[in-house]
């Protein structure tokens, strides 16, 4: 079951790891000062299917991409907030959902401030992707699997986070939407790093 529910999970990161590969290439390699992960090996499993490099992406494009990983995180929050038996996963997943909101409404916040539509790029399938974790989450029976299934996604979700903004940081055109990205992203490590403490005690 784990394993399934991990590679549910990897479809919707997909998106946001072809978006740090594509978005790196073409916007150059300065320092943005926000924290990298490593590579998950999505990229490369992308890289080896012959797809056409997808076009520079838009402030439009990097509103919509980061409001849909906010919504994720929150709502997969919600279901091990209510599902999970370790208490400590519970806590966090309470978290997950709280932050994941709040940097999501300050998005949409901005995207309003600034009368930005956010815009799916190209060839997106991201509500597809969700509604498919969604689904998995929620069919997932209750005990130490689904806890640890659902820490391994989020070490591994919010270092594609990482990524992500990383490469956003460097396409975004508005200076406050550049703003906005770094004041998240030590949020986000902090993220990553509970989970990975989490994921430790779990092995």
């Amino acid at each position: 079951m784990r394993n399934r529910l991990l590679k549910g999970a990897g479809l919707v990161m997909g998106l946001l790891t072809a978006f740090a590969g594509c978005s790196k290439k073409e916007a150059g390699t300065g320092d943005t000062g926000i924290a990298t992960a490593t590579d998950t090996g999505a990229a490369a499993t992308m890289a080896d299917t012959g797809m056409a490099p997808a076009p520079a992406l838009t402030d439009p494009n990097i509103v919509y991409i980061l409001d849909n990983a906010n919504k994720l995180d929150s709502s997969a929050g919600a279901i091990a907030a209510a599902k999970g038996t370790n208490s400590e996963v519970r806590d966090f997943a309470k978290r997950m959902m709280r932050d994941h909101h709040q940097l999501r409404q300050q998005g949409q916040d901005l995207a309003k401030k600034l009368n930005v539509t956010p815009a799916a790029p190209a060839n997106d399938n991201s509500q597809a992707d969700y509604d498919k974790t969604m689904s998995m989450l929620n069919g997932a029976a209750k005990g130490n699997d689904f806890d640890k299934a659902y820490i391994d996604n989020e070490v591994a979700y919010h270092k594609s986070l990482l990524e992500t903004a990383t490469a956003a940081m460097a396409a975004a055109q508005n200076a406050e939407l550049k703003n906005l990205i770094q004041k998240a992203a030590p949020a986000v490590q902090a993220h990553l790093d509970m989970a990975q403490s989490l994921q430790s005690k779990m092995k």
